[in-house]
């Protein structure tokens, strides 16, 4: 088995074409090698990808710090709460100013939680049964006011998700009730430690960012980066290379094995290695037949070769995560076994289908992340098991900005697809609270079309509860529940490994975004 693999990781790697590079930097000039977002619009878009555009050229009321991750405040010096949990008040920082020089206040703050709400895209999905665009107001230039329909745990950890925009900028752009998003998702209307340049600005190609000299973050390194040139290549394995040739400073975090093993090697790269609460996630659409069999569903999960994927492939840079909430975090189903693989299980689960009407011999397809070649291993691997066990399986190469659209429609999601659930903001509502409660069907994250009224009730009463204690004992039981359920395949908390040039120094990860804020870098001389 352990050969078969390595021939399969061998095939993945073979097949990934080299293009050429980004020209190598000068001065104090970094150039960013890692996936772009669709648009640049902060409220249009919940990804890794955006992160970097939301950590680096907005800002938010408070921000994630740290690993483990903290909450720090940011805009907000301070906040209060009520006794019931629906009422918060927020003191914003003075003397903060948009990056065309007007002032940031309570307005600010006021439109931008009305426009996120206003768009209902994916980063409005944690505020929208809780929060209604009356209910935020300013009550004085200082001071902004929540008032929420019920009470909402995770609202605090939710806030940095919603970046501050400015809306004098976007006003005169606005068409056909777009709240500017066909300007902004091009532009900058930011307040952060870096400025867009709109006129080098190629979609999902290349971003140039300049320092924003009169930012507060500056105080605590007042030796950052001067220009940030991102720039996304086809394939990890290009990104590599040029990382060792010297074209970039900087890879993905969601380097495969042997390319840690050649990086490794080189004397100009640190390989930065830091624990996550990223899980890797085979989705299934539910709604979609045979994957709208229970037994089906469970062989898929039975034959899924985790321990072969974990520890040949990936050589142990990840730990078995069985269920759909990160092992690191309060509310994981502490002894749940998950689903193991066993081929003879996943035999006798599928005669279990066949026998229940399933079409279980249809060609099923796999659809996997063109750029990131640890979704192409995990889905050949798996095409490998299923074809054992009579199941004809079809990998499909795809982009992640198609992807996350085609998932927002249950006839038009894939079968299957492969994809990371990373950390948006620190709760275990955003891994099992947003991807299976049926109140969030048409967002990427729910793309499963898992529909289970138990589970529903637990979910929306562990984010009803002020106690942490009682919601982690809800968080737990409803996890349970959806593992015995298998709506998807659940492998992997990640490790996440990226590749820095040793002139950059100041990295600093964090689960929230990935590594991907600037404003602690500067290179060596």
């Amino acid at each position: 088995m352990t050969r078969r693999l390595l021939v399969l990781v061998a095939a993945a790697a073979l097949a990934l074409s080299a293009l050429a590079g980004p020209a190598a930097a000068a001065g104090n000039t970094m150039v960013w090698g890692d996936d772009l977002p669709a648009n640049l619009d902060p409220h249009a878009l919940l990804d890794v990808p955006v992160a970097f555009i939301q950590l680096n050229v907005y800002d938010s009321l408070m921000r994630y710090e740290g690993n483990p991750p903290k909450l720090r405040p940011w805009l907000a010096q301070s906040y209060t709460v009520s006794r019931d949990g629906k009422t918060w008040e927020f003191k914003l920082r003075s003397g903060v100013k948009f990056h065309d020089g007007s002032e940031l206040t309570a307005d600010d703050v006021v439109y931008s939680f009305k426009r996120l709400l206003g768009m209902r895209k994916a980063p409005a999905g944690p505020f929208e049964a809780v929060l209604k665009p009356d209910g935020v107001t300013a009550a004085d230039k200082s001071t902004v006011r929540f008032v929420l329909d019920k009470a909402y745990a995770p609202f605090l950890s939710a806030i940095p998700i919603v970046s501050i925009v400015n809306k004098r900028q976007i006003d005169p752009h606005v068409k056909d009730n777009d709240w500017g998003f066909a300007w902004l998702g091009s532009n900058d209307a930011g307040s952060g430690a870096y400025i867009v340049d709109p006129a080098n600005y190629i979609p999902q190609k290349q971003v140039d960012l300049k320092r924003n000299p009169t930012h507060f973050a500056w105080a605590e390194n007042p030796k950052g980066i001067d220009v940030v040139k991102a720039r996304a290549t086809q394939e990890t394995s290009t990104r590599v290379l040029a990382l060792m040739k010297g074209e970039i400073d900087i890879t993905d975090s969601y380097l495969p094995t042997d390319e840690v093993d050649r990086l490794q090697k080189s004397k100009d790269v640190v390989v930065e290695k830091n624990q996550s609460m990223r899980l890797f996630v085979v989705r299934m659409n539910n709604t979609k037949p045979p994957f709208d069999n229970l037994h089906f569903r469970r062989c898929m999960s039975h034959a899924f070769n985790y321990e072969g994927f974990i520890g040949v492939i990936l050589k142990n840079f990840a730990v078995r995560n069985p269920a759909p909430i990160p092992n690191n975090l309060w509310g994981y189903p502490e002894g749940i076994k998950g689903y193991d693989y066993d081929l003879k299980k996943a035999k006798a689960e599928c005669d279990q289908a066949k026998a229940e009407g399933a079409p279980v011999d249809r060609e099923i397809e796999i659809h996997i992340l063109s750029t990131l070649a640890q979704t192409g291993q995990a889905a050949q691997l798996f095409q490998s098991e299923l074809r054992k066990i009579g199941i004809n399986a079809k990998v499909v190469s795809d982009i992640w900005a198609n992807l996350t659209n085609l998932a927002t429609k249950a006839d038009t999601t894939p079968d299957m697809w492969i994809h990371w659930v990373s950390s948006y903001f620190v709760d275990p509502d955003n891994w099992i609270g947003t991807m299976y409660d049926s109140a969030l069907h048409g967002t990427w994250k729910a793309s499963a079309w898992y529909k289970n009224p138990k589970v529903d009730e637990l979910l929306r009463s562990a984010r009803a509860s002020t106690n942490q204690g009682e919601r982690g004992k809800l968080y737990s039981e409803a996890a349970r529940q959806v593992v015995a359920d298998a709506p998807d395949i659940w492998v992997y908390n990640t490790v996440e490994v990226r590749g820095v040039r040793a002139r950059v120094k100041g990295f600093k990860f964090c689960p929230v975004g990935s590594g991907n804020e600037l404003r602690f870098m500067s290179l060596a001389n």
